[in-house]
């Protein structure tokens, strides 16, 4: 049982480290093709590539799976619908109507 469990374990490491490989790779050869001739930029290396792959993910896209984060799996339109029906629960009729009036663009509709 324990063999199996390491022999699993490396597999899922090197396809880890394959696909880390690749990702290096595509955004070395990519950055490379474009950033030069484009914007007359630096040619990068392949542990470069793997820093600004790491760094994008960072700033845009983090590093967590499916159904996590702060949305809790729902798409982010019904977060800030069920977040305004809760604000407009807690309003008196007055305030209804006031953000009503500003909100123009709903009459519109």
């Amino acid at each position: 049982m324990k063999n199996l469990k390491l022999k699993i374990g490396l597999r899922i490491a090197g396809m880890a480290l394959l696909f880390g490989s690749l990702l290096g790779f595509v955004t070395m050869g990519l950055w490379n093709w474009l950033v030069p001739e484009l914007f007359h930029g630096p040619v990068i290396t392949f542990w470069q590539a793997i820093g600004l792959f790491a760094l994008s993910k960072i700033l845009f896209g983090g590093f967590k799976g499916k159904g996590g984060g702060r949305w809790g799996g729902r798409p982010r339109h019904e977060y800030w619908r069920k977040r305004m029906e809760e604000r407009m629960a807690n309003m008196t009729e007055e305030e209804k109507e006031k953000f009503r009036n500003r909100c123009s663009w709903r009459s519109a509709q």
